[in-house]
């Protein structure tokens, strides 16, 4: 199967400084972006540990049932 659907002359999505949450664990490399999460203390949906606060350089994304 072919998942990757972008046109070859398209120009790559801009990146942007993004928050994020992501997983306190050594042993774990879940994260993801604070707009598409509901609550303020997250847990990691991978492992179950805290995560904290981080920005990260990604591509842009928004998320269309954020308030």
């Amino acid at each position: 199967m072919y998942y990757n659907h972008r046109r070859k002359d398209e120009e790559p999505l801009p990146k942007e400084q993004t928050e994020i949450w992501e997983c306190e664990s050594e042993k774990c490399n879940g994260w993801m972006r604070k707009n598409f999460s509901y609550e303020n203390q997250q847990k990691c949906p991978l492992c179950g540990h805290k995560m904290r606060a981080e920005k990260r350089l990604l591509g842009a994304s928004s998320n269309p049932h954020q308030k």
